[in-house]
């Protein structure tokens, strides 16, 4: 199911969401249908703060379906929300489309849909999240991205600390 209230969402068809949508949660041997809603960050705010405690709007969020019985088929795996705001607001500072973010977040979405957890399982969900962008044609994945960012401040933050001027104490290999 497709669900969109942000006129922003335009920049992706149904059908070529929904293809990709199909595409990943068969790399990621999720079962199920998956439930898409595009929308703003207001709303975004909204479900993080109720289902969170979080009072900030946030780029995805997951909600995993309840788990059925061993034997019953499963019908639904869960929904998705993902703010087009944000995956905009990203994809022009990641320098790719819209489109592709939204892809992004979905995969991301569907990871957790199918009980990856990337606060607790030591790495499991980053490096699989990367093996399927490269596999579904994705640039860097979401967790990787934090990871880079993360490593990014942790740079300046270091660079601040030595002062002008000043060189690393740590020490570098001499190339004759």
């Amino acid at each position: 199911m497709w669900k969109c209230t942000d006129k922003a969402a335009t920049f992706v068809s149904e059908p070529t969401l929904r293809a990709f949508l199909l595409r990943a949660k068969k790399a990621v041997k999720l079962k199920g249908t998956v439930n898409l809603l595009l929308t703003g960050s207001t709303a975004m705010r909204s479900l993080n703060r109720q289902f969170r405690a979080k009072d900030v709007p946030t780029d995805v969020l997951s909600f995993p379906s309840p788990s059925l019985p061993p034997n019953q088929p499963a019908r639904a795996a869960g929904d998705i929300a993902i703010s087009v705001e944000i995956a905009a607001h990203n994809a022009t500072k990641l320098g790719h489309s819209t489109a592709e973010e939204v892809k992004i977040l979905a995969l991301h979405g569907i990871l957790h849909l199918a009980g990856f957890d990337h606060e607790r399982d030591n790495g499991e969900m980053a490096r699989k999240e990367a093996r399927l962008r490269r596999t579904l044609g994705l640039p860097v994945a979401l967790i990787e991205r934090d990871k880079i960012q993360r490593e990014k401040i942790q740079r300046t933050q270091s660079k601040r600390t030595r002062g002008p001027g000043r060189k690393s104490l740590k020490p570098r290999a001499h190339t004759p």
